[in-house]
């Protein structure tokens, strides 16, 4: 049972950092490859606000399991400590990028008439799309940096879960 809570904890990590890390390459390929940067925005807004909703699924999934394995004495490493708290500041953040940040770049963005790209520079709305933006990119650089530290940290185990395996 606990092999398999691990196994599955690690599915949910690595699917939700392998997302990030694609992330930045359908980012780069949008925009240097597609016409113009209204129709990248559009793929890459898409692509991260899906992007979200696997990360909170495989989240939570995480989260639950690495609770189950703490509640059943199976797995209690200090080091799950640091992966609740790396994965539900990881949930926080993901959740304050979906349901704040990217509304308010995407209310910018329609109050400028729909792309950013063409509008004024000098518009209000711009100049606050464009700190979102910035916002958005840190937020998202601090989870992935964050779920690698999950991936490092998830495969630690004492050396009571051996010992079970010796005697």
């Amino acid at each position: 049972m606990t092999t398999l809570l691990r196994i599955l904890r690690s599915f949910a990590a690595t699917t939700w950092v392998g997302g990030l890390i694609f992330f930045g390459f359908v980012t780069k390929v949008a925009f240097s490859s597609l016409p113009n940067a209204h129709e990248a925005g559009i793929i890459v807004r898409g692509t991260l606000s899906e992007l979200h909703h696997i990360g909170l699924i495989a989240g939570l999934l995480y989260l639950l399991l690495t609770l189950t394995l703490l509640a059943t004495q199976r797995d209690s490493h200090p080091a799950r400590a640091a992966e609740l708290v790396l994965v539900i500041v990881m949930l926080v953040i993901t959740l304050y990028s979906q349901f704040s940040i990217l509304p308010r770049m995407e209310n910018d963005r329609l109050s400028v008439g729909g792309d950013i790209a063409t509008a004024s520079q000098d518009l209000p709305a711009v100049h606050h799309f464009e700190r979102l933006h910035g916002l958005s990119v840190k937020m998202e650089g601090a989870v992935l940096i964050e779920g690698l530290l999950l991936l490092v940290l998830a495969p630690i185990h004492g050396r009571e879960d051996f010992d079970r395996f010796v005697s």
